[in-house]
């Protein structure tokens, strides 16, 4: 992999249920252009995400290094499940290096919910990042270290619901605004207890439909803050390079 140096820009891209987004980024995360989207495809095979990829950067000017934030469980690089894009096509797939052949650049894959993490916690303590869109995403940071991934949207939240059919969009659409808000306040409260954080963030596009009084320590996010994550994902790798070599010495 490429690591990151001054003056190189990123190309961060976030891939939602409804919409793909990207942007240029510097090295220290600030939005080299206003960021822009297209509409995900319906059932999105790879090839089929990554033409529309293809069709939204066709007028980007040029960057270093990519950062792919990806709806779904991602290990170096690979996907293991996609549950939001509506097809098992992904299962096993290796997008870091499907991307890296399309795009001519060095890219990192890792769950979009992380990536959004990287963009927005202070770096202090325990931070969760949870997100409200298409279905329920999830990071965890201590100190601004990113930590293994956890697909919490699975766990059962009720005997026949999980997480992500509890407070996902679907869910949202069914039961209206205030039964969901009320439903949405119900995890807060679990995750609470659960996880005991210094600081909550909530992001994801149904993030501006609360409609309750928030804890003092936890803060709404956007997903233009989180995008920004595509840049210190690059910083991490090569923080850990750096320290690998030195192991090495």
């Amino acid at each position: 992999m490429k690591n990151t140096s001054a003056g190189e820009r990123i190309l961060s891209i976030d891939i939602g249920g409804s919409h793909v987004k990207a942007v240029i980024l510097n090295q220290e995360g600030e939005m080299q252009m206003e960021y822009k989207k297209i509409a995900t495809p319906p059932n999105p095979t790879p090839k089929k995400l990554i033409t529309t990829i293809q069709e939204l950067l066709k007028d980007f000017p040029t960057y270093n290094n990519v950062s792919v934030g990806f709806p779904g469980y991602v290990k170096n690089g690979t996907v293991f499940t996609a549950p939001n894009l509506g097809t098992k096509a992904w299962v096993g797939f290796e997008l870091a290096n499907a991307l890296e052949k399309t795009l001519g650049k060095p890219t990192q894959v890792v769950n979009d919910a992380d990536m959004q993490g990287l963009g927005v916690v202070d770096g202090k303590g325990f931070e969760l990042v949870v997100t409200l869109g298409t279905g329920f995403g999830t990071a965890l940071l201590m100190n601004g270290v990113l930590l293994p991934h956890l697909e919490l949207a699975h766990l059962p939240v009720t005997k026949s619901k999980t997480y992500d059919k509890y407070i996902g969009e679907k869910a949202l659409e069914k039961e209206g605004i205030e039964k969901w808000n009320e439903r949405v306040k119900y995890v807060i409260e679990t995750f609470k207890t659960v996880f005991n954080y210094d600081r909550l963030y909530i992001g994801g596009g149904n993030a501006s439909k609360l409609n309750f009084k928030l804890d003092s320590n936890i803060t709404i996010v956007s997903n233009r803050d989180g995008i920004k994550g595509g840049a210190r994902l690059w910083r991490m790798q090569e923080t850990h390079e750096q320290v690998i070599a030195a192991k090495s010495k």
